[in-house]
């Protein structure tokens, strides 16, 4: 069993879904320190952790880092009932790591983590692991910028399939609100139905076919992904709450977006903004050579998920972005999530040929 494999099993068996990072970020805290990267560990909340290592020819300077590499410990939530095998399970059946994180991230982590420690004499390189990005990213943007070296190229380890993927769309999650006038159900004319305002607003958003298309990044897309209103079926709900999850590509703004959902449901309709993060677009000249070195013959492309590029990019000083890593897309917040070992090992390389190079 290769490094990579052995602590990918460990990270998915710890339990980081949507919390609990501190365990994970102390796992490959010690495995880079051992190497001899210098660490550091900042909790800015208790039990969710980011790290921030790197190689001693750097460490405790200000100079720029050629390359910094970065994934995200946490996962979303597994409803055990849903899934044929334990979701922490860790476990290798029929050359797929098994358990939720497998894909989504925790191979790209252990990738990441193994060629750091191999590479470790080369130099100029930053790792960072970060918590809570799959709900808005909160990690980085809780990261202290004064930890960070900047850095022109940053490497996500996200679930590609060792694919080149050189952006990804940005996201505008929102939450829309209707108020109403509670009643009797059986007198439901005397009240007013935040529940029927909102669903209709709901409809109005899913049905609008006019977002914008990019060449590069695909459409834009809109999901109405949480609805929430009513006590019981005999009073008028006089509050309703969706969340609506907007990705941006390049051409679009926030601003625009928003404008485009307030013009879609009416002005009776409260609108908050939960999560904005920019598109991530890379120039391919700039990131020829890296390309080349992580996976020859790859066919650049762009990822429809966002990922921490949206918050470090700028951090670490306008770095370009590229996102590599093992896991496979199509599990990515999957029952039953398995990830390829083969290619947690081909990833292991990409990272290390980049290193070198």
């Amino acid at each position: 069993m290769s490094s990579a494999l052995d602590l990918a099993r460990a990270l998915v068996r710890l339990d980081t879904r949507g919390g609990g990072e501190r365990a994970a970020a102390d796992l490959v805290a010690d495995r880079l320190a051992d190497a001899g990267l210098s660490v550091v560990l900042d909790e800015p909340q208790a039990g969710r952790a980011n790290v921030v290592a790197r190689t001693p020819d750097v460490a405790g300077t200000d100079r720029p880092v050629a390359v910094t590499l970065s994934g995200h410990l946490d996962t979303v939530p597994a409803a055990e009932a849903g899934w044929s095998f334990d979701p922490l399970a860790g476990d290798v059946v029929d050359g797929r790591l098994r358990g939720r994180g497998s894909s989504d991230m925790k191979a790209g982590v252990a990738a990441m983590v193994d060629a750091a420690v191999t590479h470790v004499g080369v130099g100029g390189l930053q790792v960072v692991f970060t918590f809570g990005e799959e709900t808005g990213c909160v990690g980085a943007q809780a990261l202290d910028p004064a930890l960070l070296a900047p850095s022109p190229l940053l490497v996500v380890g996200e679930m590609t399939g060792t694919r080149i993927l050189l952006g990804h769309k940005g996201a505008l999650w929102l939450r829309l609100v209707a108020r109403g006038v509670a009643a009797h159900g059986s007198r439901p004319e005397l009240g007013h139905n935040a529940l029927v305002d909102l669903a209709r607003a709901a409809l109005a958003v899913h049905a609008h076919d006019g977002w914008p298309t990019s060449n590069t990044h695909g459409p834009m897309t809109a999901n109405v992904g949480t609805f929430h209103a009513g006590e019981q079926p005999n009073v008028v709900p006089d509050h309703a709450e969706m969340g609506l999850d907007l990705r941006l590509v390049p051409g679009t703004d926030a601003e625009s977006a928003l404008a485009t959902v307030a013009g879609l449901v009416g002005d009776d309709i409260g609108i908050e903004r939960l999560v904005d993060l920019p598109v991530v677009d890379t120039d391919p000249t700039t990131v020829a050579r890296a390309c080349r070195l992580l996976a020859p013959g790859s066919e650049p492309g762009y990822a429809t998920y966002f990922t921490d590029a949206a918050v470090l990019a700028g951090a670490l000083g306008g770095a370009a972005t590229i996102v590599c890593g093992p896991g496979d897309p199509d599990q990515a917040h999957v029952t039953d999530e398995t990830c390829s070992v083969a290619l947690i090992d081909e990833a292991v390389g990409a990272y290390g040929r980049l290193l070198a190079g």
